[in-house]
């Protein structure tokens, strides 16, 4: 296992994560998580070496700091840092914000967390938190002993994470990265600011939720033509940890093969290992990607609102996306959200405002309905 010391907090960690939002459940069906199963995978990655355990409040139902608690006993928990997580939602005041701490340290069955994270947050998150007196809080839990580093993780646009970034004295970030999303959310911008700030960043969905291990056709073509053979999996990990700003990547697994895949993986990668030849595989891998986009949307919401109350960026967006990774739209969470609020293109009726706002010049009438057809489709 590769270590990797963490910018300004000058501690190690493995570069690989153990995320514990994916563990499943057991073939009865009758619990949303096998806990001696997952028990005995996060056991598993420790005794690789696997240092970094992160978990969040809700995760599972709430069930997954649980858990992990569980599996950190018998010595477990001197080997790891752990990284859990304060949801918004879930607090009101200071008050409130302690009662959820002792009862996250209870679940855990630890006297404190090391990383603890403001949850999923975006400028309008962040000045709420601020309203409440996180910031003030997480300091005093830190001279408690409570928690040893104030954390955020992020989803939102860049602009908004470097002001938050620059708007407190932040110890670690989390941040949605891989190959493709270098110009979404924080990016490779956001990486590369935290990274001169001497900020840690822990790296999730480097796998877009499991989009990016199983290459369609145009891509797997690529990989398959390159001298050296990787697993799609193993390219996209080597490209994060290529860069010198990622202190963590966080892998959830389901299964001992995957745990023993990752181990190996992570054994083999540092910063700057990847040759220049590489770097233009990946390159063209999201070229090849791209080429699979249905329509030129950037989402920049010119179009809406739409008078009919259709979700016009959010069709497009899944469009894109059920194409760009060879996915069923019928598991799509955002599509659900759509049918559920009845935001479908079955209410256009084509009054062509869209089309007239649109500085793409996109022709989204006929693309709506092309789009709704292929994701509505039995």
């Amino acid at each position: 296992m590769k270590y990797r010391t963490m910018g300004k907090l000058g501690i190690q960690s493995s570069a690989f994560g153990l995320g514990c939002m994916r563990f499943n459940g057991p073939a009865s069906g009758d619990t949303i998580i096998d806990e001696q199963k997952a028990i005995s995978l996060i056991r598993r990655a420790i005794d690789g070496g696997v240092t970094y355990m992160d978990t969040a409040y809700v995760y599972l139902d709430k069930t997954s700091e649980i858990v992990l608690g569980k599996a950190l006993r018998d010595g477990y928990r001197e080997k790891v840092t752990i990284a859990t997580k304060m949801p918004l939602e879930a607090v009101h005041d200071q008050a409130s914000m302690q009662e959820l701490l002792d009862t996250e340290l209870k679940k855990l069955q630890t006297d404190h967390i090391d990383f603890y994270l403001m949850h999923g947050i975006n400028k309008q998150k962040w000045e709420a938190f601020k309203a409440i007196g996180a910031p003030e809080f997480f300091d005093d839990m830190k001279k408690e002993g409570k928690i040893r580093y104030k954390c955020f993780s992020f989803h939102g646009p860049y602009e908004e994470f470097e002001y938050i970034l620059n708007d407190c004295d932040w110890d670690l970030t989390q941040i949605q990265y891989n190959f493709m999303d270098i110009n979404n959310q924080a990016g490779t911008k956001g990486l590369e600011l935290a990274y001169r700030k001497g900020i840690p960043v822990v790296i999730m969905e480097g796998l877009l939720g499991g989009r990016l291990a199983k290459a369609p056709a145009n891509v797997q073509a690529l990989y398959d033509a390159f001298p050296v053979k990787r697993s799609a999996v193993e390219w996209a990990f080597r490209w994060l940890c290529n860069h010198p700003g990622v202190s963590v990547v966080l892998s959830g697994c389901n299964e001992g093969e995957q745990i023993d895949e990752n181990l190996r993986i992570f054994d083999t990668v540092e910063p700057g290992i990847m040759t220049p030849e590489e770097l233009q595989l990946m390159d063209n891998v999201r070229e090849a990607y791209l080429s699979r986009t249905k329509i030129g949307c950037t989402g920049c919401r010119y179009c809406m609102p739409c008078p009919n109350g259709v979700n016009i960026p959010g069709i497009f967006s899944v469009w894109n996306n059920c194409s760009l990774y060879d996915t069923s739209p019928r598991w799509n969470w955002d599509l659900k959200q759509i049918r559920e609020k009845d935001n479908g293109a079955d209410h256009c009726i084509g009054c062509g405002a869209c089309e007239a706002a649109c500085p793409q010049h996109l022709p989204i009438i006929e693309s709506l309905q092309q789009a709704w057809r292929e994701l509505t489709a039995e």
